[in-house]
């Protein structure tokens, strides 16, 4: 089994105006494949001040929530890069971040979109999504 096939089924969500859009990360991670690595500065994710996980189709932030992703933070691997839209968001690999913060890192690796693919899903809730 390779690390793609080992890795949970999620998505990227983002609000638009013509209803929720999801990308399956998967296949972000198969079309960024050959994009060359380059280092980005902690300060430029924007999501590090935002609430990211607990936003569209999230769970609450309880306790048991954040434990939760406390957990995948510390089990996530920095030597994959992070995946960012074609304007620098975070489309993949939150966990990843907020580990290079917590580690003091001051940059992390990540490939980036000149131009983003078409989301998988549009105006699906995310709780109607297949995982």
């Amino acid at each position: 089994m390779n690390d793609l096939e080992a890795m949970r089924k999620q998505y990227h969500l983002r609000a638009s105006e013509q209803g929720l859009k999801a990308w399956d990360v998967h296949r972000l991670i198969k079309l960024s494949a050959a994009f060359a690595v380059i280092s980005v500065p902690l300060e430029q994710i924007a999501e590090l001040d935002q609430s990211y996980w607990f936003d569209e189709g999230g769970a609450a932030p309880t306790c048991r929530a954040i434990s939760e992703h406390a957990k995948l933070i510390q089990e996530t691997d920095l030597r994959f890069p992070i995946i960012l839209s074609q304007d620098g968001r975070v489309m993949d690999g939150m966990h990843r971040v907020a580990k290079a913060l917590m580690q003091g890192f001051a940059e992390i690796k990540a490939v980036q979109f000149s131009q983003d693919p078409e989301p998988d899903f549009i105006g699906i809730d995310a709780d109607d999504l297949p995982y």
